[in-house]
């Protein structure tokens, strides 16, 4: 598929919007990030598979955040995937690993289903923002009480990305 530059920045969106793309410790624009736990934020270098998938042996994250109670996640990567999701997603769209472009895959079909790609085709960037607010808890209109971002700043931000894409 070609990624058009408004797709392209749509997803820099979401990985600012994230935190992953502008974390301290990402070496690879947040595709090698960990969601940030009580411990801090991680990042993983073995892109052969989801960081939480079972060869690595490695724990869910437990974070805290001051409005909900401690919490276990498996998010990683650019588009914070979640262990339970990547499994299927892997299977179904046939990606061979977790490396960047798998990351886009995955992030791109979920924007698929909730009609958001055809939204940012037409330059409808609140409409695709708000499809997609069960997905990504940074995003405002979600459930997670999480905190993130209001439909203004991601707007601008926007803006501003789509400007250099």
């Amino acid at each position: 598929m070609q990624i058009s530059p408004t797709l392209t920045a749509f997803l820099s969106l979401i990985a600012w919007s994230e935190g992953t793309s502008t974390s301290t410790l990402t070496q690879n624009n947040g595709y090698d990030v960990i969601v940030t736990g009580l411990d801090g934020p991680a990042i993983f270098t073995d892109y052969s598979d989801h960081p939480f998938a079972p060869q690595f042996n490695r724990a869910p994250v437990v974070f805290r955040l001051p409005a909900i109670p401690a919490n276990t996640s498996t998010a990683a990567g650019r588009y914070q995937i979640l262990y339970h999701w990547w499994k299927i997603y892997r299977v179904n769209l046939k990606l061979p690993d977790f490396s960047p472009a798998s990351q886009d895959a995955y992030a791109i079909e979920q924007l698929k289903e909730r009609g958001a790609v055809a939204l940012i085709g037409t330059g409808d960037i609140q409409a695709a923002i708000a499809a997609c607010s069960n997905i990504w808890a940074s995003f405002p209109g979600n459930q997670y009480g999480q905190g993130g971002h209001t439909m203004d700043t991601l707007l601008s931000k926007f803006a501003e990305l789509n400007s250099t894409a």
